[in-house]
This record gives structure tokens, C-alpha cells and sequence, in this order.
């Protein structure tokens, strides 16, 4: 029975295994799959987690518990060589070892691509992860406890002032949330105004979200405008030391959260640890079937798919001739790949990948939505809708939509919840303050040397005295 082995548990690498499950049969195969993580994020729901819109466990997808017949690793692959049909995987317990395989899946994303500005490394968060979108979510509601607590001033307009580099979806989307969240949350502070709140953009071209068209992208600017948000275009961050922005503009301010969304790359993890073929820009080279290689030499027994991948995109609307690195082709990709796999094994020929882009849909916070499909645009409340309502029914499993569907059904009465739990990040640290721990052991005293016996008098000087 072959052996294969998906690297990652993403969109892709999630898909992947799932539809192997359901179409292969028994005995046909055996899959083993490898992830740092226990489960799938559903990375469009990341802006609105930490807008406190949807509860952060329900934006992901437990492996274990989808996937009943997969052979689950907690670890990562350090190292593929296809040559050996061997990869080296180091467990989160336990040693690294030697994982014999017939077929290899590399689907292991893609992670934050930053530039060395000063500071960036230090100061900023990502938003590619659920622990990213938990964090920006309490630290913005840590420093609205803070500021309240402080009068007008520098401090104040530091923790109050939010930074979003880069105006892709992923950026407009979160810096818009947290628009709609601070627009929130100044109900529950009368102790600040809305004039306390700042929030910039900074983006270095010269529009914004290249998904939809100008006129959209302008809409959207002219929206979040009118509600307190300033979007800096044909903008370059140069420093961001401590906390202090510096832009190319000469522009400068504090602030205490930045929101780095300026683009993603191949996961270094596995590209640059293999002797699989890797294209220019640092992905792996897929074919438009989704198996590694060229059009003229196939290395067999090798699949890709997702953001890892250079996928070709055979619709010709890809950025360079490729697939753009998105929830939307990752997952039809995984799908097709489940499919071409099987076929390979059955001895059939695999389809290649072909996806036109049904269109694009963003969330700009409570209410406030966009939907580009070829010239139509659906704006505000209408594209709010159409938003929820695609990433409600495109959330895997029924048993995920419900959960999802049902926050937003007790948030529409109750409101967003505004608890900060900052403390999870030290989650010993109360315990710490006040745990009993035992006395430092008492040297014992050195003993004191014996006093000296005062020398005895000779009769005749008792007699002279």
C-alpha cells in the first residue's frame, strides 16, 4: 500500500487529505500528515477575530477531528529528499527521524514576508495566524483600559493610534475592523472621545486592494475617511524604532500596535530545505496538473499545491503567469489535487487546475462590506452580506458554519465582547505573585572561639599589691 506524505496542514494540505479520505478506497493508500499545528485557520475570518467579531477557536479547524483515518504528526519537516523518497521530521516531543514515503504532497503555505526597516522585527505583529489576531485584539483592548486611565497627552495618543502596513485585502480588511472596534468601544470609555483614536495606513503604491477596480478601491479610501481612518498612498514606512513611525513623506508619530500585512512568501521551512525544484521567486515548481516539475520533465511521486506553490494560472489573470497566494485557489487546488492523486494511482490522467475567479468580497467592519464580481460592485451593507455569507458557506464543515453562524447570531443581540485576556500570554504570573515557596536555608553561626583564662598571679606581686 503506498505511503503518502502531505507536508503541512493548510488550506491545501487540509483539503488535500480531506477528499483523500472520502474517495479512495480501502486499503488503496495510506496518508500521514505533518503540521506544527493541530488544526486548519480559516484565514478570512482573521480581521474580524480580532475586531472580537467571531470567537477565535471557531475561525479554526480541528485536524483530529475532521480527519478520522489520516495518520496525524504534531511536528514539522525539516528536510525533503525526493532522491531517498525521505523526510526528516522533527516531532513536538521526541527526536527528529526518517519518514519513508511513495508520495509527497508539499503544501506547507506560506508565512509573513517582511523588509529589514528598523524596528519592524521588534514591534510589529503579522496576521497570518489565530494567535496574531487574538493578540492585536487585546492589545487594542488593554490600551483602551490604559488610556482611559490617563489624561490627554503623548501616552495617550500613542496607545490609542493603530498602524496597518500594506493595503492588500488582508490590510484594508483588518484596519477597517479595528475601525469599526475602536468606533465600538468609545460607548463603554466616556473617559475618551473619538478625536483621541488615530488610525494610519501605509501603503507604497498607489491604490489600494488591486482585486477590485479603481473606482471601488476609491470608495473604499472615501469610506473609511469619513470615519476617522487616513490611508497614506505612494507611502514607505522607514523606521519604526520603539514604536516611533517614520514615514518616506516625513511624517512621524507614535503608536504602540503596527499590523504588518505587506505581503507573504513561500514557507522557508521546506523550500529551502529539499531537492525539489524551486522556481526564482522561492516556490516550489508545480505544473498546471498540479505535480512537480516543468511541462517537459515530471518528478514523479511529487504534488504541490496552495501558496508554497507556483501553480500556473491558465486563466491568464495571474500576477507573472501564476496563481495569486489566496484562500480561493489554495482550497480548489487541494481539491484537485485529492482527484489527481487518485487518478495517478488508478493509472488515469490528472486534470490540470483552472479557476476564474468568481469575484472578491472584504469585510470593512460592522456593516460595512464590498463585492467586486467582473464590473459589478455591491458596496456597504449589501457587500457586508455578501461577504459573511460566501466565507459562512466556504467554512469546512457544517459542524465549523454552525459555530461561526452562531456568533454572529448572538453578537446581532448581545454585542461584541470587549474582555481583554492579555494575561494568557503569562498565564502563570498571578500564581507566581503570591505562591508560598520555601525559606532560603540559615547558615549556621561559626562557633566562638573560647575565651582565654586570665594568667595567674605570682604570690609576691599579690603580696606587694
Amino acid at each position: 500500500m503506498p505511503k503518502i506524505l502531505i507536508v503541512g496542514g493548510g488550506y491545501a494540505g487540509f483539503y488535500t487529505a480531506w477528499k483523500l479520505e472520502k474517495q479512495l478506497r480501502k486499503g488503496e493508500a495510506e496518508v500521514t500528515m505533518v503540521d506544527p499545528l493541530p488544526y486548519m485557520t480559516y484565514q478570512p475570518f482573521l480581521p474580524e477575530v480580532a475586531a472580537g467579531s467571531i470567537e477565535p477557536r471557531h475561525a479554526v479547524v480541528a485536524h483530529r477531528r475532521h480527519l478520522k483515518s489520516t495518520n496525524i504528526i504534531s511536528g514539522k519537516v525539516s528536510y525533503v529528499d525526493h532522491a531517498k523518497k525521505t523526510a526528516t521530521i522533527e516531532p513536538a516531543a521526541g527526536e527528529p527521524y526518517e519518514f519513508e514515503y511513495d508520495i509527497v504532497v508539499v503544501t506547507a503555505g506560506a508565512v509573513s514576508r517582511t523588509f529589514p526597516i528598523p524596528g519592524i522585527a521588534d514591534n510589529a505583529v503579522g496576521l497570518k495566524t489565530i494567535e496574531e489576531a487574538v493578540f492585536i485584539r487585546d492589545r487594542l483592548l488593554t490600551n483602551f483600559d490604559k488610556a482611559a486611565a490617563l489624561p490627554p497627552g503623548p501616552e495617550r495618543d500613542r496607545l490609542l493610534t493603530v498602524v496597518v502596513v500594506g493595503g492588500g485585502f488582508a490590510g484594508i480588511e483588518i484596519f477597517a475592523e479595528l475601525r469599526s472596534f475602536a468606533s465600538a468601544l468609545l460607548k463603554k470609555y466616556p473617559e475618551l472621545s473619538f478625536d483621541d483614536t488615530h488610525f494610519h495606513l501605509i501603503e507604497a503604491m498607489g491604490r489600494i486592494m488591486p482585486e477590485v477596480s479603481l473606482p471601488t478601491s476609491h470608495w473604499v479610501i472615501k469610506n473609511l475617511a469619513e470615519r476617522g481612518a487616513q490611508i497614506h498612498l505612494e507611502t514607505q514606512l522607514t523606521s519604526a524604532v520603539d514604536g516611533h513611525i517614520e514615514l518616506s513623506t516625513g511624517e512621524s508619530f507614535d503608536t504602540d500596535l503596527i499590523v504588518w500585512t505587506a505581503g507573504v512568501m513561500a514557507n522557508p521551512t521546506v523550500v529551502r530545505h529539499t531537492d525539489l525544484p524551486i522556481e526564482e521567486r522561492g516556490r516550489l515548481r508545480v505544473r498546471a496538473d498540479l505535480r512537480v516539475g516543468t511541462d517537459e520533465e515530471i518528478v514523479e511521486g511529487a504534488w504541490g499545491a496552495g501558496d508554497v506553490s507556483a501553480v500556473p494560472d491558465l486563466t491568464g489573470a495571474g500576477v507573472g503567469g501564476y496563481c495569486v497566494p489566496n484562500a480561493q485557489h489554495a482550497v480548489r487546488q487541494g481539491k484537485l489535487l485529492a482527484k489527481n492523486l487518485i487518478a495517478d494511482l488508478r493509472g488515469e490522467l490528472p486534470r490540470q487546475y483552472y479557476h476564474k475567479s468568481l469575484g472578491a468580497v472584504a469585510g470593512l467592519g460592522l456593516g460595512i462590506g464590498v463585492l467586486q464580481s467582473g464590473k459589478l460592485a455591491v458596496k456597504g451593507v449589501l457587500g457586508w452580506f455578501a461577504h459573511r455569507g460566501y466565507h459562512g458557506l466556504a467554512m469546512p464543515s457544517w459542524e465549523r458554519k454552525w459555530r461561526v453562524l452562531w456568533g454572529w447570531w448572538n453578537n446581532f443581540w448581545l454585542g461584541r465582547d470587549v474582555v481583554s485576556l492579555t494575561a494568557v500570554q503569562q498565564p502563570r504570573a498571578a500564581f507566581e505573585e503570591f505562591a508560598a515557596r520555601p525559606k532560603p536555608a540559615v547558615e549556621a553561626a561559626p562557633a566562638e572561639a573560647p575565651k582565654k583564662a586570665a594568667p595567674k598571679k605570682e604570690p609576691a606581686e599579690v603580696a606587694a599589691k
